[in-house]
C-alpha cells in the first residue's frame, strides 16, 4: 500500500510537501522500511532529529520535524507541531478506521481499566466481535497481546484500529491517558462515548500542577465538538470535583453530556448500593426506568465504573436493560482488587491502587467486610511523583490495622530513600519497613489470622518489577500464592467464609 505524501501532510501548515508515494510511517528509526515517511519528535530524552541518518539508512524517503534537520539527502518537510501531524497522517494513511467502529474513550486517574473492561464485555455481549486497548491488554476480536503502554502511539493506535476494523470487530472500549491526549496520541479518533472517571493526585512529575494534568484531560472532551462523522457522548462523574469542573466547561451545546453518580441529578444514578465478598447490587435509575444491577466486583468505586460503563455502552447503541443484564457476568479484571486463591481462614487481594484516592477507596471496600485485622503491602514507584508518596502512608496507616512499606518499581531511585519519603506522611506506629517486596509479601501472609485480610497494593497485573539494573520477573499474584502455599497450615484454619 502507498499513499501519496501530499495526501497524508493536507492541512499539516507546512509550506511545501513534495510529490511522494509512501508505503508506511514511524518514529522509531528501527522501524523504518524503504518508502516509509520518519517522523523525527522530540522526547523526554531524546530528539528524533539524531537518528535521520539511520531512518533513511533503512529506507525512510522522507522527513517530516518541528526543528531543524541539517540537509540529509531526502526531503525534509518542516510543520509546526510534529505529534499532531503524525497523528492526521496516520489517521489519513490507514483511512480512519475510528468511523467504521463503536468507540468508547475512557480517561480519568482511577478506574479506567475497570470501566474499560466492562464497556467492552457489555458491548462484546451484544456486537459479539470487539476490541480493547488499555494498561493490561490489547485485544483484537480473540486475540490479545500485553500492553506496553496504556495508550499507543498514533501511528501504533490507528494500526490497531484499522486491524480491528478489517478482522471485523464492530466496537472498541480504550482507555486515554492524560499523557497521550497532551501528545496528541488519540488526535483524530471520532468518539462515540468519552467517560471521564475522575481527577486525583498523580502524574504530576509530568503535568507539574493539577490544574495542567485537568487540562490534559480535558482535551479529550473538547475533541468531542470538533468530530466531523460522529456526535459524541460526554459521559461524566457528577460526585467528583473534577467532574463538575469539566461540566461547566462543556456546557450543553459542545457535545451531548450525560451524567453519573450517586445524586439525585445524575443521568445514570445508583441507588440501595450493597457488597459483599462475592459481588455487589445496585438500583439504576436511568432513561425514565429503575433496573436492578448485579456486579460480581465489589467497592463503590466499582459502582462507579460500572455506572461509567453502561452510559458509554448505551451511547454507542446498546440497549439499556442488555447492558444491565450482561453486567452480572462480567469477569473479574487483572490486578483490580483480584482475590488470590487461599484455602485458609483469611483473605488476599491484590490491587493497582497508587494513588492515595485509589488506595482509600480500596481500603474501605476491605474495611466494610469486617475483618479482624485489614493488613497493607504498599510501595510508591521511582523516577514518579514524590509528592503523593507520604499521602499513600497517610492513607494506609489511616485505615489499616497493620501497614508493611516496600518496594513497587523503584527504576533508578534508592528503595530506601522512597521509604523515608513515604514515613513523612506516618503519624501513628501501626508499620514497618520491609524493602524486600518478596520477603514484605511472606510476612504479610505469615502474621494473617482468622478472618484477617491482606492487601497487596500498587502493582496489580504488572509481571516484573523495575530496578536501576532493569526489569526483573515479579508477580504479587504468584508472590502471594507461594506464600500461601508455604505457611505452615495452623490447627484448626480452614476455608475463609
Amino acid at each position: 500500500m502507498s499513499i501519496p505524501l501530499t495526501t497524508l501532510l493536507n492541512g499539516s501548515g507546512a509550506a511545501f510537501v513534495p510529490s511522494l508515494e509512501i508505503t508506511g510511517l514511524c518514529y522509531d528509526s528501527r522501524k523504518a522500511t524503504p518508502g516509509s515517511l520518519f517522523f523525527a519528535l522530540k522526547g523526554l530524552k531524546a530528539d528524533g532529529g539524531a537518528f535521520v541518518k539511520d531512518a533513511i539508512s533503512r529506507g525512510a524517503s522522507a522527513i517530516v520535524s518541528d526543528g531543524v534537520i541539517p540537509e540529509c539527502g531526502v526531503p525534509v518537510v518542516i510543520v509546526p507541531d510534529a505529534r499532531a501531524t503524525m497523528a492526521d497522517a496516520a489517521v489519513a494513511f490507514f483511512g480512519s478506521p475510528s468511523k467504521s467502529l463503536k468507540v468508547a474513550g475512557i480517561t480519568g486517574t482511577n478506574g479506567k481499566t475497570t470501566t474499560a473492561f466492562l464497556t467492552r464485555h457489555i458491548l462484546d455481549s451484544q456486537l459479539r466481535r470487539t476490541g480493547l486497548i488499555g494498561t493490561i491488554k490489547y485485544v483484537v476480536g480473540d486475540r490479545s497481546v500485553d500492553a506496553p503502554r496504556t495508550t499507543p502511539e498514533s501511528v501504533e493506535l490507528q494500526a490497531l484500529l484499522a486491524e480491528m476494523r478489517d478482522e471485523g470487530c464492530k466496537a472498541v472500549a480504550m482507555e486515554v491517558s492524560s499523557h497521550a491526549l497532551e501528545q496528541n496520541r488519540a488526535r483524530g479518533i471520532e468518539f462515540d462515548a468519552a467517560v471521564f472517571t475522575n481527577l486525583t493526585q498523580d502524574h504530576l512529575d509530568y503535568h507539574k500542577t493539577m490544574e495542567a494534568y485537568f487540562e490534559a484531560k480535558a482535551i479529550l472532551f473538547d475533541s468531542l465538538s470538533r468530530q466531523t462523522q460522529k456526535t459524541g457522548s460526554a459521559i461524566i462523574n457528577l460526585d467528583d470535583r473534577y467532574g463538575h469542573l469539566l461540566l461547566q466547561r462543556l456546557g450543553k451545546p459542545a457535545a451531548k453530556v450525560v451524567t453519573f453518580g450517586l445524586g439525585v441529578r445524575s443521568d445514570f444514578r445508583a441507588s440501595d448500593t450493597r457488597f459483599d465478598a462475592n459481588g455487589s447490587t445496585f438500583h439504576l435509575a436511568a432513561r425514565g426506568r429503575t433496573y436492578f444491577v448485579r456486579l460480581p466486583l465489589i467497592g463503590a468505586f466499582n459502582i462507579y465504573n460500572a455506572l461509567g460503563a453502561l452510559a458509554a455502552s448505551v451511547a454507542c447503541g446498546i440497549e439499556l436493560r442488555a447492558a444491565v443484564t450482561a453486567l452480572a457476568s462480567a469477569p473479574q479484571v487483572l490486578g483490580r482488587l483480584e482475590r488470590v486463591p487461599a484455602r485458609r481462614n483469611f483473605q488476599v487481594f491484590v490491587d493497582y491502587a497508587h494513588t492515595d484516592d485509589a488506595l482509600r477507596n480500596v481500603l474501605k471496600t476491605l474495611r466494610d467486610l469486617n475483618p479482624a485485622r485489614l493488613i497493607v503491602v504498599v510501595g510508591c514507584g521511582g523516577d514518579r511523583d514524590r509528592a503523593k508518596r507520604p499521602l499513600m502512608a497517610s492513607a494506609a496507616e489511616e485505615l489499616a490495622d497493620w501497614c508493611i512499606f516496600t518496594s513497587d518499581n523503584p527504576r533508578s531511585e534508592d528503595p530506601g530513600r522512597i521509604l523515608e519519603d513515604m514515613k513523612k506522611g506516618l503519624r501513628g506506629s501501626n508499620h514497618e519497613s520491609v524493602e524486600d517486596r518478596h520477603f514484605a509479601i511472606q510476612k504479610a501472609i505469615e502474621m494473617a489470622g482468622p478472618r484477617d485480610i491482606v492487601l497487596i497494593a500498587g502493582k496489580g497485573h504488572e509481571t516484573y518489577q523495575e530496578f536501576s539494573t532493569g526489569r526483573v520477573p515479579f508477580d504479587d499474584v504468584e508472590e502471594a500464592r507461594r506464600a500461601i502455599d508455604a505457611r505452615r497450615v495452623d490447627l484448626g484454619e480452614e476455608d475463609f467464609r
